[in-house]
């Protein structure tokens, strides 16, 4: 690559058609979290928005996914965890494009997928048989089977004795 120096990113616009939830409503505040947003502004934004909007839909991709998330959780937090959710996941398309040092060399274009989420939340009751719903107060709870607890607890690791004498 020390042929080639970085050029363009050209990524695929982000349409609200393409949003990947199941009856979304027409109206709602869309969060577009980057890398460099800070979580502070959006969530300050977006709670004060919240009262007349009634659905905010959180969209991170790539690095930023961790970030979407983490403000989605904490709003529904801040909400006292009223909130109805629908999740989805996707991907999106970015085109890297690499310029040539030396001109007889071409022009790479590497294309890559990075993933990507929406999250909606809603003050309104939202379609329970939506793929990704979550209701408000919803906490999953993960018991291990009986089966993977006794193989979990049946297994012992040997203790190696660790010795300095080399085999003969």
């Amino acid at each position: 690559m020390d042929n080639y120096k970085k050029g363009k990113n050209v990524e695929e616009p982000l349409e609200k058609n393409r949003i990947g939830i199941q009856n979304l409503p027409d109206n709602f505040l869309w969060m577009h979290v980057r890398g460099g947003s800070k979580i502070r502004n959006l969530l300050t934004h977006a709670l004060g928005e919240l009262p007349n909007a009634k659905h905010v839909v959180w969209t991170g991709f790539g690095q930023s996914v961790g970030k979407a998330i983490t403000c989605a959780e904490i709003m529904k937090r801040e909400c006292g965890n009223s909130l109805y959710q629908v999740n989805s996941i996707s991907y999106r398309l970015v085109e890297e494009y690499w310029d040539p040092v030396t001109p007889e060399l071409d022009q790479l274009v590497v294309k890559r997928k990075l993933p990507m989420i929406h999250i909606l939340l809603s003050t309104e009751t939202l379609d329970c048989k939506a793929v990704g719903y979550q209701a408000p107060n919803s906490k999953i709870s993960y018991e291990p089977s009986k089966e993977n607890s006794k193989k979990q607890g049946n297994y012992k690791q040997k203790k190696r004795k660790h010795t300095n004498n080399a085999p003969k």
